[in-house]
């Protein structure tokens, strides 16, 4: 029976990987949808570190902070610290709700681009 229970795991831990190699590639509400399934079936992950983890990594996805400029670090700040206090409850375990995280992702963009303009 653990045999067979192993395996099933290592499966869906397969399927999600190959998903999530795929998601990091597309929009933020793939990328996050990827990550925080992977982060939650991880022992210890919490639903509130994964989500905090995934808006994080994918706000960010392939870029650099250190290759920032200074205006697009402070955005980057403002934008991660926007989506880490209202966007990180939308999610559960058996929803990540990728959809609502992104728009309200997207909804603190326009408030830093707004709030950093000259």
């Amino acid at each position: 029976m653990e045999e067979k229970r192993a395996k099933s795991f290592w499966m869906v831990f397969m399927v999600l990987s190959l998903l999530v190699g795929q998601s990091y590639a597309g929009s933020f509400s793939d990328c996050y949808k990827g990550c925080f399934l992977i982060c939650v079936i991880t022992p210890g992950g919490s639903i509130f570190n994964c989500a905090t983890k995934c808006v994080k990594d994918c706000i960010l996805q392939s870029s650099s902070i250190n290759s920032l400029d200074d205006k697009l670090q402070t955005q980057y700040f403002c934008k991660f610290g926007c989506a880490s206090s209202l966007c990180t409850n939308l999610s559960s375990k058996s929803d990540p709700g990728e959809k609502k995280v992104a728009s309200c992702v997207n909804s603190c963009s326009n408030r830093c681009t707004k709030n950093c303009s000259p």
